[in-house]
Order: structure tokens, then C-alpha cells, then sequence
């Protein structure tokens, strides 16, 4: 979201006596006017300050409230969260949230193919879907959750802010167990419970908050001055570093999504093996040059494998030698990977499938 900001010119007010006249940008001294004639000149008979200077002393005044605007929503926006146990800036409610949420589900459907017309298939994702939320944290308020396969064969996955979870049926078809589901799932899960979409729209407005207080206080510089030389080279470079933050945000968003969805899936008695297992079809999909990860907004695959390696090998080394952590290959074929072979070509994307990660 972008701050826009007017600037309104504001003159000196008109001080009429007798003979004064004023003028858009300058007073004139006439005679009969009260008062001493020095109190309206200066130097070497230099007018009042013109509108621009009192434009600038107005742009001065605000600065400390906008910078005293922005302290308070940064501090009063910081919460702990409950999913990560990290204080985050969230100046959205969850309330609102749902409303974002709900309002945008259908149209993202809809631009995905709508829902793929297979009622069971619908069913199945649902039900695993909501047996991953017996293992969301405490402190999550109880969203309208919703999971949904999008006929469509590009090979992704979403979710929208208050509990709106979409997986693509392409990615769906690319899946070979029902561990490897709930591990896409329940990435998209950790999304919503981390609040990502909410620190993201948070983040955004406060980085616009800064761009625009150094705005005015360039603005409000001398005209030669050093400052406002200097203010004008460098804030579309502070602009550019806002953008190359935010990107990062969401590199480091994508990887605390994949631990909470090894979480979720661990905790619902799924093998987490399951989630590198999509990232290894993610990984085997991606065709075509991709740019460097620094400037991503996914880390690269080999990266949140490595990631989820890391933790297979620590904290959920027990999972892989325990009968109790299921797979459950051949449910997924029968209640998925069966009727999606016999449904007509998917209504979005049927030209050579693309693929992105899940997000």
C-alpha cells in the first residue's frame, strides 16, 4: 500500500489596514498601515518569508507528529505470537483478516478454475486439512477454516489471509502419499497462524511511513542545502532498500512456514518425511532460468531442503523410526490420485503446466 501524500499550499494571512493590499506570495508595506515598518522587512529591505518558507516551517511542525504517529503504531502494532513465540508488528485485527480473507476467496478461485468439480476429492482435502488444525497453537483465535483444491494445472499452492487454504490440482496430481498433503497443508497453515499476510501489509505501510517523513523533511531543507542535495539521491534508494527488505521478509516467511507445517503434520501423525518429499517434486519441476535467491521471494527448493533435513535429523529424528508417524500412500491413491485420472483436462492452465512454490 502506498501513503499518499498532498501537500496544500498555505500563504501568509492578509493583514489589511488601510492601504495594504496582499498578493498570493508577498505583503506589501503601504502607508496608514499601524505598526512598525521594521517588523515587515528585514536585511536590506528583504520581504516577509514567501509561501514556500511557510510551507517548509509547516513541514517542519509535522514532522514530529508523523515520527510520534509512526512510534506509536510500531509499538502498540507488536505482539507476541502465539504460532511463533516472536514478537511481530500486526496492525491488522484478526477480525479483519477474515473479512480480507473471505472477500478475496472467491475471485482467487475463480482465476485459478473454481473449485475442481469432484465432490469426494473436495472432501478429502478438507478433512486433512482440518486435522492439521488440532495441532495449531493455543492463542489462535478459531477461524472459519477452509481448504480447497482449485481446478487448475499450474502447480501451486496459497493462503489467504483468516483461514482461506487453496492447493492447485496440478500439485495435487504431482503428490504421491497422504503425508505429502498435509505437509503442503500445513505449510499453507503456518502462513495464516504466523500472520505473514498481516506483517507484510504492516511492514509495507510502515516503510511508506518513513519514505514519506524523510519526504518532508527534505522537503522542508533549504533549497541548496546539503540535506536536501543529498535527501532527493537518497530517497529513492531508501524506496529500493524498503523493497529488498520486504523480499527477504518473505524468504524467511516461506522457511518458518515449512517448520511449522513439519509441526502441524508431526502433530496430526503424519511422517514429516512427507514435506521434504514435496519439496523434492517442487525441485524436479522447476524448469528455466531462476533468479538469483537473494532477490526471491521463495528460498530456493535446495535450501528448504536443507532446512528440512536439519530438522528430521534434530528435533523430529524420532518420527522416521516410530510406526506411528503414517505415510498412507495407498489412501491417497485411491481417494485422490484415482479420481483425479478419470476427471476431464483441469479449466485453468491445461497448456505445459508451470511451476511455483507453495506459498
Amino acid at each position: 500500500m502506498a501513503a499518499n501524500i498532498r501537500r496544500t499550499r498555505s500563504g501568509l494571512s492578509s493583514r489589511r489596514c488601510g492601504s495594504v493590499r496582499s498578493s498570493s506570495s508577498v505583503h506589501a508595506v503601504g502607508e496608514g498601515c499601524g505598526g512598525d515598518a521594521a517588523s515587515w522587512l528585514t536585511g536590506h529591505g528583504r520581504m516577509m518569508p514567501t509561501t514556500l518558507d511557510s510551507r517548509r516551517d509547516s513541514m517542519r511542525r509535522m514532522c514530529p507528529l508523523l515520527v510520534l504517529m509512526l512510534f506509536l503504531l510500531t509499538s502498540f502494532g507488536c505482539s507476541i505470537n502465539p504460532a511463533t513465540g516472536a514478537r511481530s508488528l500486526t496492525l491488522l485485527s484478526w477480525d479483519r483478516e477474515v473479512a480480507m480473507g473471505t472477500e478475496a476467496a472467491p475471485t482467487m478461485a475463480e482465476q485459478f478454475g473454481g473449485k475442481t468439480p469432484d465432490a469426494e476429492v473436495q472432501r478429502y482435502v478438507n478433512e486433512v486439512g482440518h486435522r492439521l488444525l488440532n495441532g495449531i497453537e493455543d492463542g489462535v483465535p478459531d477461524l472459519p477454516w477452509e481448504f480447497t483444491m482449485v481446478d487448475s494445472k499450474v502447480i501451486n499452492a496459497f493462503a489467504l489471509p483468516g483461514g482461506k487454504v487453496f492447493i492447485s490440482r496440478g500439485l495435487a496430481a504431482q503428490l504421491h502419499s497422504e503425508a505429502e498433503l498435509a505437509g503442503v497443508l500445513g505449510h499453507e497453515i503456518g502462513h495464516v497462524t504466523a500472520r505473514h499476510a498481516n506483517q507484510r501489509i504492516s511492514k509495507q505501510l510502515g516503510i511508506n511511513g518513513i519514505i514519506a517523513i524523510g519526504a518532508l523533511i527534505v522537503g522542508a531543507a533549504d533549497e541548496n542545502s546539503d540535506l536536501r542535495r543529498y535527501g532527493q539521491m537518497g530517497l529513492p534508494a531508501l524506496a529500493l532498500g524498503g523493497q529488498v527488505m520486504l523480499l527477504k521478509y518473505g524468504r524467511d516467511e516461506e522457511l518458518q512456514a515449512d517448520q511449522l507445517g513439519i509441526r502441524y503434520m508431526t502433530r496430526a501423525g503424519y511422517n514429516p518425511i512427507g514435506q521434504r518429499r514435496v519439496m523434492e517434486t517442487l525441485e524436479a519441476e522447476a524448469k528455466g532460468p531462476r533468479p538469483p535467491e537473494w532477490l526471491s521471494t521463495h528460498p530456493a527448493t535446495r535450501t528448504r531442503i536443507k532446512r528440512i533435513d536439519e530438522m528430521l535429523r534434530s528435533t523430529y529424528a524420532s518420527t522416521q523410526h516410530s510406526g506411528d508417524y503414517v505415510l498412507k500412500k495407498d489412501e491417497y491413491q485411491r481417494r485422490m490420485l484415482d479420481r483425479l485420472s478419470k476427471l476431464p483436462p483441469p479449466r485453468h492452465g491445461s497448456q505445459p503446466a508451470t511451476s511455483s512454490n507453495p506459498r
